[in-house]
């Protein structure tokens, strides 16, 4: 009853909201589509959208659907790729998901040394702020994803691939750049600048700051990690960053790293990946690269 065309109907319909713009994304007449959701809501005997004056709402029935889409399709779209790449002899495109952001820097000394051995291998890195990586991982819009945070579900295995410590980022300048540690107190004066990532989901936060009741002036985010790192030595804000991430930039900046609390914060990088992928040749080089 259900076929592949209605879910990206469906798709359409959900991510561009107006008849017209749906059509022309799925290159069809307006009337033709039209008429394919009219005959699925026959065969369904519910309606799976309705109109708000120009605008297109899916019915509950219709987000479920929508949900079944987001889903089914990457899959589709992953499985067709590998079949392409078999029939004409290539390896195929290693898909990337980062949720480390400070790592991506790490990542090009991974990718240059495995470009060279893999020719036949092309590597795409989404590095989005707002990135679900688990749910990429599992609906196949990724093949691997780094994260310092793994999520454990079936289905997926993590491999540690390095060890780093976390720390505030601070200029000669600042009043705990010759301390031998920082306590969540001592930066409540500061303007603390991070990515913009959930305060829930940051390290700083959830393991430094809330659990001991304290918090900051103000709490700024920036996407780029030279800009951060180039407010900081300006004396704009603190950072928490990794070490060697801080340490690769001190040549040339005026940042000191601090230590976060008497015991230190420390941390691991995972690589995530589907269970059914570790055979993969080229993947599992490209993991093992990675631990090097």
């Amino acid at each position: 009853m259900l076929d592949r065309t209605h879910l990206k109907i469906i798709q359409a319909i959900q991510q561009y909201g107006t008849l017209t713009k749906s059509a022309e994304a799925l290159h069809l007449t307006q009337s033709a589509l039209s008429h394919a959701i009219k005959k699925l809501d026959a065969e369904l005997g519910v309606p799976m959208w309705e109109k708000e004056g120009r605008q297109l709402r899916l019915t509950q029935a219709g987000k479920r659907l929508s949900s079944l889409a987001n889903r089914v399709l990457p899959q589709f779209e992953h499985c067709e790729s590998q079949i392409t790449d078999i029939a004409k002899g290539r390896r195929g495109t290693l898909r990337i998901g980062m949720e480390c952001h400070p790592c991506y820097q790490w990542l090009l000394k991974v990718i240059e040394p495995f470009l060279r051995e893999w020719p036949d291998v092309d590597i795409d890195v989404k590095q989005e702020f707002q990135f679900g990586g688990l749910g990429a991982l599992l609906g196949y819009e990724i093949d691997l994803l780094v994260t310092p945070d793994p999520l454990f579900r079936r289905g997926l295995e993590y491999v540690p691939v390095f060890d780093y410590e976390h720390v505030l980022v601070v200029n000669s300048d600042h009043h705990l750049a010759s301390v031998e540690y920082a306590k969540p107190s001592d930066i409540g004066r500061d303007v603390l600048i991070t990515y913009p990532v959930e305060a829930s989901r940051l390290d700083i936060f959830s393991q430094f700051l809330l659990p001991a009741g304290c918090s900051v002036k103000q709490h700024r985010t920036l996407e780029t990690t030279e800009i951060m790192l180039h407010m900081v030595a300006a004396g704009r804000g603190v950072g928490a960053l990794p070490k060697w991430l801080v340490e690769e930039y001190s040549d040339h900046l005026d940042l000191i790293p601090v230590r976060l609390g008497k015991k230190g914060m420390f941390k691991q990088i995972f690589m995530g990946i589907r269970e059914e992928d570790q055979a993969i040749d080229y993947v599992a080089e490209f993991i093992n690269t990675a631990q090097l």
